[in-house]
C-alpha cells in the first residue's frame, strides 16, 4: 500500500448524481505548490433531482437508494482512512421538503454528517486553485457552473470575484420542465447588468456536462472551447436519438436525456454575456471541496 501523501475525501450530493472523490495530495518540499492526486471517483447516477422538483420532497424508494448509497460510501471511506472528508448537498436537497429528516436518520445510522450548502457557498468551493489556476489577472470572466437544479454565476475581475447569484435554472429542472421564462429573464436580466460595461469577457465553465463536451471535442483540462464548436457538437448530440446518444456516443444514460439542457443553459449565458470562449478546468464541486479540507489541515484547522 502507498503511504506517501495527504489523503482526503469528498462527497458531492448534486441532483443528477452523488459522487465520491478520493484525493492524495503530495507536499514536495522544494515546491510551494502541493500536487493532488484523484485516485478515485465513484458516481451513483440517483437522480434526486427528479423527485424534488416534481413533488418537493424525495421519494420513499430514492430515500431508500440515497441512504444505502451513503451507507456503501461510509464503508468505502472507512477503507480509505482519509484524514478528513465533508459530505456537501446541493439544489435538490436545498429543495426538498424532507431533507432535514434524511440527513438525520443517514447522521444517526451511518454517522456520516451532511451540509446542505447555498448556491454562494457551493460556487466559492468550485473556484478554489483548480480553476482560479487557469485565469489571468488581467481578465474578466463568467464563472457558469450547470448542475442539475441550479446554475451558479460569478463575474470575477483582477482574481476576485465580485458579484454572484444562483439561478432556479438545472439540468433536470429542464428536463422536468420546470424553469419558467421568468428564470430564464431574471438570468439574462443580472447578465446584463453586470456583464454590459464590460468590453472582452471570457467564460469559464464547470459541470459534469461542459466536462464531458469539452472531452467530445477533444479538449484537454484547462482547454479553451470556441462557442461555435459548443454548438456544432450540440447538434450532432440532438441528432440522435437517447439510445443512439448511449451506444454511439458513449454517453451515460444519465448523461444523455440531460447534456442538450445544459448545453442550453451555457450558451445563453455566454451569448448574453458576449463571452466568445470558454475555458473548462473539468473541476468539480468534490475538487473544491477537497481543495479545502487541505487547506483547512495546513492551517490546523476543523481537521477530525
Amino acid at each position: 500500500m502507498i503511504e506517501s501523501g495527504l489523503r482526503f475525501a469528498a462527497i458531492d450530493i448534486g441532483s443528477n448524481a452523488i459522487r465520491l472523490l478520493f484525493t492524495r495530495v503530495i507536499e514536495d518540499g522544494k515546491n510551494s505548490d502541493p500536487y493532488f492526486i484523484k485516485e478515485s471517483l465513484i458516481r451513483m447516477p440517483l437522480r434526486l433531482g427528479q423527485d424534488v422538483f416534481n413533488k418537493g420532497l424525495i421519494s420513499k424508494n430514492n430515500s431508500t437508494s440515497f441512504i444505502n448509497t451513503i451507507f456503501g460510501f461510509k464503508y468505502l471511506l472507512d477503507a480509505y482512512q482519509p484524514i478528513n472528508y465533508r459530505a456537501c448537498a446541493t439544489a435538490a436537497m436545498r429543495n426538498a421538503k424532507n431533507n432535514m429528516d434524511l440527513i438525520k436518520q443517514v447522521k444517526n445510522d451511518s454517522g456520516v454528517n451532511i451540509e446542505i450548502i447555498s448556491g454562494s457557498e457551493e460556487a466559492s468551493l468550485i473556484l478554489g486553485k483548480n480553476i482560479n489556476q487557469y485565469l489571468k489577472h488581467n481578465k474578466t470572466y463568467l464563472h457558469i457552473d450547470v448542475g442539475g437544479g441550479s446554475t451558479e454565476l460569478s463575474i470575477i475581475s483582477e482574481g476576485i470575484k465580485k458579484f454572484s447569484k444562483s439561478f432556479s435554472i438545472g439540468s433536470v429542472r429542464l428536463l422536468e420542465k420546470k424553469v419558467k421564462k421568468t428564470h430564464w429573464d431574471e438570468m439574462n436580466n443580472w447578465l446584463n447588468i453586470y456583464t454590459k460595461s464590460i468590453s472582452e469577457i471570457e467564460a469559464i465553465g464547470s459541470g459534469g456536462n461542459i466536462n464531458k463536451i469539452s472531452s467530445m471535442l477533444g479538449a484537454s483540462k484547462g482547454d479553451i472551447i470556441k462557442i461555435d464548436s459548443i454548438k456544432n457538437i450540440i447538434k450532432k448530440i440532438d441528432s440522435k436519438n437517447i439510445n443512439e446518444r448511449i451506444t454511439l456516443l458513449g454517453l451515460r444514460p444519465d448523461r444523455a436525456d440531460v447534456i442538450i439542457h445544459a448545453s442550453k443553459i451555457y450558451i445563453s449565458c455566454m451569448e448574453w454575456s458576449g463571452a466568445k470562449k470558454i475555458i473548462v478546468p473539468q473541476s468539480g464541486l468534490a475538487d473544491g471541496i477537497v481543495n479545502k479540507l487541505y487547506n483547512e489541515y495546513v492551517n490546523g484547522i476543523n481537521v477530525s
